[in-house]
């Protein structure tokens, strides 16, 4: 079965690049490409590819924006989004949008090949970098409130960290502390919080936007 790719991206250097490294596999072909979001959509809609890869700095309507219009109209499209930078709140909004791939530019070459067939076979793809991310966002969403008054400036700090990766002896050495008031403050923030995982305490981070872009 022939898998079919829209490419989306501003520079038509990266578009070409991709296009080559996808149709020299057999069984993948780009059906249509372009420089700009609303564009995108509406060649999401009339070719119906397996998969769609967006800059997410498209011009015009950006990547995230333009998952969210083809999510409206079609499920037929799997989307992954191709970004040069790491941001948090990003990757978030792209899943949030319902882009089930991210990959960044990086990270390129076969990773790329590799994320477009799994896509396409129904599955979901992530650079090393996001995947943290996206494992708290697919986990069951706890009860909080919006706003992170619950928790001390402390605990706070200590639940971001926690949201960026870092063990307790890393983050206590950021902040001055002892591993022990890190184990402190992360179980008291998950009972004031009502959650029962990293994963949920990522989550609530991300929502909350404790997390630094």
């Amino acid at each position: 079965m022939c898998m079919r790719v829209l490419l989306a991206h501003g520079q038509i250097v990266v578009r070409r690049d991709l296009r080559a490294l996808i149709e020299a596999r057999e069984n993948f072909e780009v059906c249509a490409e372009t420089s700009n979001g609303p564009d995108a959509v509406e060649l999401a809609l009339q070719h119906q590819p397996d998969v769609a890869i967006l800059d997410i700095a498209l011009p015009i309507m950006d990547g995230i924006e333009v998952t969210r219009q083809i999510r409206k109209e079609t499920r037929r499209t799997e989307i992954m989004i191709f970004a040069m930078r790491d941001s948090t709140d990003k990757i978030f909004d792209a899943l949030e949008a319902g882009a089930r791939g991210y990959v960044f530019k990086s990270e390129a070459g076969d990773r790329i090949v590799e994320a477009i067939r799994t896509l396409a076979r129904g599955g979901a793809f992530f650079s090393s970098r996001a995947d943290h991310i996206a494992n708290a966002f697919n986990a069951v969403e706890p009860q909080f409130d919006s706003h992170p008054t619950a928790l001390t400036i402390r605990e706070c700090d200590v639940v971001r960290l926690i949201a960026e990766g870092k063990s307790n002896k890393h983050i206590a050495r950021l902040l001055d502390i002892s591993v022990k008031t890190v184990e402190t403050h992360r179980s008291s923030s998950m009972r004031k919080l009502s959650v029962h995982s990293t994963a949920e305490l990522v989550r609530y981070a991300i929502r909350c936007r404790l997390i630094l872009p």
